[in-house]
C-alpha cells in the first residue's frame, strides 16, 4: 500500500456536510475516483448532523480521508472555515456534500489554476439541475445583482465547486453566511479569478437545506459586501460624507430659521426646527462614529500586524 505523505499534498478537498448521510459513501468514491492521479486529501466537515453522516465518515477507511466534527451546526460559512484551516493542500478545492457537483471537473480546474496563474477558478453550472421557479429564477436574480453591485464579473456566484491557492483560502474570513461571497472576498484581496463551466446533477438523496429565508440573508450579506469593498479601509468617507450633508443641512434649515425669528415671527413647534435639530445633531453623531470606527480599523491592522494591501511578488536583487 501506498504511503500518503502530507507534506505533499497538492489539492485539499474540503467537503461541508450536514444531514446527507446517504451521500457520504458516493462522494468520498467519486472523489478518490477523479484524483487518483494527483496527491490529495478530503477534508468533510461534518457540521452537527443529526442523522447519521457522522456514522458514515468514521465507517470510511481510507487513507486520504480526514473528518472533521464541530461540536454543533454552526452554519456553512463557518464549517467551510474549519475545513480550510484543517487542510493541507497547495490547493484547496471546496464542493457541496449533496452529490451535484462533479469532482472530475477538479482535475481540470487545478490545471487551469496553475498554467493560468490564477488564484482562484470558479465553477459555473452552465447546465443547472433544479427547478426554475425556486432555484434558478432567485439565483440568476441574485447573480446579476451581485455581479452590478461589486464589480466581480462572474456569471455564477452560488456555485460551490471553486479551487483556491491555499494562502488566498485561509485568509479569506469566512464568518457569518459569507460563503456565498467568496469570489468577492477573494477579489478584495487582489485575487485573479476566472471562470470555468462544470458539470451539475440533480439532488438524489436527502433535501436541500435552502429556503426562502436564504434571500433576505443574501441582501444583508451583500450589504456588507459594499462596505467591504469601498470602505473596510476607509470607513470615514461613508460615515465622515454622511455627516457633513447632515450637518450642513441642518446648519442651514437653522439658519433660515433665526432669519425667519428676527423678522418677528414664531417658529417655535415647526417640523422643520425639529428636522433642522435632527440634521444637526445627527451629522455630529455620524462624523463622530466615522472617526471612531477609523481609529477601529488602524487598530485591527496594527494588532494584528496586518498590512492594508497585499504585494503579488517583489522581483528584484538583494544587497546595493
Amino acid at each position: 500500500m501506498k504511503i500518503f505523505n502530507m507534506s505533499t499534498v497538492k489539492l485539499s478537498v474540503v467537503v461541508c456536510v450536514y444531514n446527507e448521510e446517504e451521500n457520504i459513501k458516493p462522494q468520498i468514491e467519486r472523489i478518490a475516483q477523479a484524483l487518483e492521479a494527483y496527491e490529495y486529501e478530503m477534508v468533510f466537515v461534518d457540521d452537527g448532523s443529526k442523522d447519521n453522516t457522522l456514522r458514515e465518515l468514521y465507517s470510511v477507511e481510507h487513507p486520504r480521508l480526514r473528518v472533521v466534527e464541530l461540536k454543533k451546526n454552526y452554519g456553512q460559512s463557518l464549517a467551510l472555515m474549519a475545513g480550510i484551516d484543517y487542510a493541507q493542500g497547495e490547493y484547496i478545492a471546496t464542493m457541496d456534500g449533496d452529490l451535484q457537483n462533479d469532482p472530475s471537473d477538479l482535475p481540470r480546474m487545478l490545471k487551469i489554476a496553475e498554467e493560468g496563474g490564477f488564484d482562484m477558478v470558479a465553477g459555473n453550472r452552465a447546465n443547472r439541475k433544479d427547478g426554475m421557479v425556486l432555484r434558478k429564477i432567485p439565483s440568476r436574480i441574485a447573480n446579476y445583482i451581485i455581479r452590478s453591485l461589486t464589480d466581480v464579473h462572474l456569471k455564477d456566484y452560488g456555485c460551490a465547486l471553486k479551487v483556491l491557492k491555499a494562502d488566498l483560502a485561509k485568509d479569506l474570513g469566512l464568518y457569518g453566511e459569507l460563503h456565498r461571497f467568496v469570489p468577492v472576498l477573494a477579489h478584495l484581496e487582489g485575487a485573479r479569478i476566472t471562470q470555468v463551466d462544470v458539470k451539475h446533477h440533480a439532488r438524489q438523496f436527502g433535501t436541500s437545506k435552502y429556503g426562502l429565508s436564504r434571500t433576505f440573508k443574501v441582501i444583508s450579506d451583500l450589504l456588507l459586501m459594499l462596505f467591504f469593498k469601498k470602505y473596510m479601509q476607509k470607513p470615514m468617507h461613508l460615515f465622515g460624507n454622511a455627516g457633513i450633508f447632515l450637518f450642513i443641512g441642518g446648519m442651514l434649515i437653522n439658519f433660515y430659521l433665526l432669519v425667519v425669528k428676527l423678522m418677528g415671527y414664531d417658529i417655535w413647534g415647526r417640523p422643520i426646527l425639529i428636522l433642522g435639530m435632527m440634521m444637526l445633531f445627527g451629522g455630529i453623531q455620524f462624523i463622530t462614529i466615522g472617526i471612531v470606527v477609523e481609529i477601529q480599523m488602524r487598530t485591527y491592522f496594527e494588532s494584528q500586524r496586518k498590512k492594508p494591501y497585499k504585494v503579488r511578488k517583489v522581483r528584484g536583487f538583494e544587497g546595493s
